[in-house]
């Protein structure tokens, strides 16, 4: 094998091992009792992730194997560090966050969401950011409320909290 060969190699591993960390935005890290649960469970299989990769004998293969893990598990260190769990919301007579808001939209679509963490957020399952547009538009507002929001208007139509246990 050339030496050039394995200089080659050698680069393209460690281009492969290298990835950009994880975007974190500057927002509060509030999260929700389960939100915060699940940042540990992501941070304890990442770290299970990288021990599995440190564990092979191959030494490119071992650092391909660990980009990612590393990667994660210094994202979910941070998150969980700066992670603020929120109590329940103190009252339902404004949209706060870990609510789940009913509104009406201008075309008469009724949409529900509760307000959660970045790192729990998933629309697909009925959850936004607290730092999305939506949320930050809805927070502070009441039943009946109109919100301007994108052009269009929202009415709220019903603030809840129900807890994580689903209480």
């Amino acid at each position: 094998m050339s030496v050039a060969f394995a200089k080659e190699e050698s680069a393209e591993a460690a281009s492969e091992t290298i990835l950009p960390p994880r975007p974190i935005s500057g927002r509060i890290n509030l999260v929700t009792q389960a939100g915060l649960a699940r940042l540990q469970a992501e941070l304890a299989a990442a770290q299970q992730a990288l021990a599995a990769a440190n564990a092979l004998d191959d030494v490119n293969e071992r650092r391909r194997q660990a980009a990612i893990p590393l990667r994660d598990v210094s994202y979910y260190a941070q998150r969980v560090e700066t992670a603020q769990l929120s109590p329940p919301p103190a009252s339902q007579e404004v949209v706060a966050f870990g609510h789940t808001v009913s509104f009406e939209r201008e075309d008469g679509r009724v949409q529900t969401y509760r307000i959660v963490g970045e790192d729990e957020a998933d629309p697909s399952r009925a959850t936004i950011s607290h730092g999305s547009p939506v949320a930050l538009a809805l927070m502070g507002k009441a039943v009946g409320d109109v919100v301007e929001f994108g052009g269009r208007s929202l009415e709220i139509l019903s603030i809840a909290w129900v807890d994580e246990a689903g209480g």
